[in-house]
């Protein structure tokens, strides 16, 4: 019974909002309103007399739907009268189209023909499925870009991310920087469906002026930046040429007196050799 069950649960997740549960089993059994719900009873009805009751006030008054030989007995089915869309299917009472009064408590007694009975309890809760999800931004004057989900549907649980990124959970609306720029998605859930809506998250209009300033003032203060460092550059530069020529010059003046000196010395030798060789010539004469 627990593999047939299991193999019940695997068809679940692939059968859209049909919901498949067993009597007897201990967590409650959530059923889409509208859609399909499917509860195990035994394997074989044709060996029990069954019978379902819908615990309302726990009296011999409480609804009652018997099952015998596989089939319903419409004249003592209290729970699915003039329901056309309930049936028994191979030890399954399946519900097609689920209401709201399907929720509640119920016993299923099995009677055998040996004179035994055993029971299994089951809490069936209806839930409304998501619908379609809608999410909105809006930009406060506060400087908070404020972000709303919506859906309809029963005990909606949300969740957020951003780029992927969790966010945080529970609330139907959340607060970010008004600079957020990304994809923000809201996920809708309860027991019986999910559904996700992902829209295009941009920076408000003020937060993008602000960035776009902060941008120019960068670019402004990197330009004043630069022309700064090339006029330091300039400077030493020519403070380095001026340096050099004037070690040049240096270097000429030293160079020129001392080349005037050594003219000025030969000077004064031939100077001297003429003297002393006009006194030689006259002392011959």
């Amino acid at each position: 019974m627990m593999l047939i069950f299991g193999l019940m649960l695997l068809l679940q997740t692939a059968a859209c909002l049909d919901q498949f549960c067993r009597f007897g089993q201990s967590d409650p059994c959530y059923a889409a309103l509208g859609h399909k719900l499917n509860l195990l009873m035994v394997l074989n009805t044709s060996k029990y007399d069954l019978k379902i009751i819908k615990r309302i006030n726990n009296t011999k008054d409480d609804p009652v739907c018997r099952v015998k030989y596989g089939r319903m007995r419409m004249s003592e089915c209290d729970l699915y009268n003039n329901r056309p869309e309930v049936t028994v299917i191979n030890g399954t009472l399946i519900i097609n189209r689920v209401i709201r009064a399907d929720s509640g408590n119920y016993t299923l007694t099995l009677d055998r023909s040996d004179g035994t009975v055993t029971s299994g309890d089951l809490q069936v809760i209806v839930e409304a499925p998501i619908g379609s999800v809608e999410v909105s931004s809006i930009c406060s004057s506060s400087g908070v870009m404020r972000v709303f989900c919506s859906s309809e549907g029963d005990q909606l649980l949300y969740s957020w991310t951003l780029n992927g990124d969790p966010l945080m959970d529970g609330n139907s609306s959340i607060d970010l920087d008004e600079g957020t720029d990304g994809n923000i998605s809201c996920s809708v859930k309860n027991h019986v469906s999910h559904a996700q809506k992902t829209i295009r998250a941009k920076p408000c209009p003020g937060a993008n002026t602000a960035t776009v300033t902060s941008s120019v003032t960068s670019a402004v203060t990197s330009s004043t930046q630069t022309s700064e460092c090339v006029s330091v550059v300039f400077v030493l530069v020519w403070c380095f040429q001026l340096m050099v020529l004037l070690g040049l010059l240096g270097a000429f003046h030293i160079y020129m007196r001392h080349t005037s000196g050594e003219k000025q010395e030969d000077q004064k030798v031939r100077k001297r050799r003429f003297r002393e060789g006009h006194e030689h010539t006259a002392e011959d004469s």
